[in-house]
């Protein structure tokens, strides 16, 4: 598919957004982690996104027959989101948000190997180096371009339970291509979200009920807010857009992004803002979404 189809300019679109968007769910999120457990966050953010995405496909394209033909794939896509959820907000009790954010930078690289496995997606020598040159760059954000800085980087228990979330994360990007049967990218969304709200009720129903959560301090209630408006419905259906229109290592490539929209997040936090050095990270990771952008 050509990159000058209006339908994969919009895809690179949506997920430039969808970077903004993710990375501050990090910025919140390392504020509240260690005030509500992440497993009845997130079945409270997906029940809130199901509701939004439900009000959409019900004034929008509705919901035929065939949409709910082999409900397992439902199932298999919402449970890969819960487990990333659910990780990214266990590892943020213990590591900052661009350290946290750090790890997400390895999905594009994972993405492109399901890929390959599961759709036969070939990532060529050019969007190699293109991921390289994007992941450099997302380094020398992170580290606020201090050489002392990565070399002495130590990964810690928090960052290693991401880990484990990011693989579902890279997982679930190919299967979208592959599991989606014509359903519009609402419907397919809405049957991903409610999914995992079934499954997260589940897993998460002892911390459910042993929540007060008329006594959450009001940060608490703003990241649930922002997590299931912007960094739930908003950004799954960005996300489920562009892999619809987009090879799987072009759309996670977006990942490396989000490094450098966290540290402008926590700047606007009043956390402080990096120095000058830090945009030679940031200009390569343009450099190399600039690559991407040619098929």
């Amino acid at each position: 598919m050509s990159e000058t189809n209006p339908q994969v300019l919009r895809g690179h679109a949506a997920m430039l957004l969808f970077s903004v968007l993710v990375a501050g769910s990090f910025s919140l999120g390392s504020i509240s982690a260690s005030m509500i457990e992440p497993a009845a966050l997130n079945a409270f953010r997906f029940l809130i996104a199901s509701g939004i995405i439900g009000t959409l496909v019900y004034f929008g394209p509705g919901i035929k027959r065939e949409h709910l033909v082999a409900p397992w794939r439902y199932l298999l896509m919402g449970g890969l989101f819960a487990i990333y959820f659910v990780t990214m907000f266990e590892g943020l009790k213990t590591a900052p948000a661009i350290s946290a954010s750090a790890v997400f930078t390895l999905t594009p690289v994972m993405s492109a190997g399901f890929g390959w496995l599961l759709l036969r997606q070939i990532t060529t020598p050019r969007m190699a180096v293109a991921l390289a040159l994007a992941g450099l760059g997302a380094i020398w954000v992170i580290f606020r371009g201090e050489v002392e800085a990565i070399l002495a980087f130590n990964i810690g228990k928090g960052e290693t339970i991401f880990f484990f979330g990011c693989i579902a994360h890279a997982i679930y990007t190919p299967l979208v291509r592959k599991l989606n049967r014509g359903e519009p990218t609402l419907v397919f969304t809405l049957g991903m979200l409610v999914a995992g709200f079934f499954i997260l009720s589940i897993y998460g129903g002892k911390d459910i009920v042993a929540t007060d959560w008329t006594a959450l301090p009001a940060i608490v209630w703003i990241t649930i807010l922002y997590v299931s408006i912007f960094a739930s419905a908003t950004t799954f259906f960005l996300l489920q857009y562009a892999t619809l229109h987009l090879p799987s290592a072009k759309v996670m490539a977006y990942t490396y992004l989000v490094p450098t929209w966290v540290i402008l997040w926590e700047a606007a936090m009043g956390n402080g803002l990096v120095g000058i050095a830090v945009f030679a990270g940031v200009a390569l990771t343009v450099l190399a979404l600039l690559m991407l952008l040619k098929d």
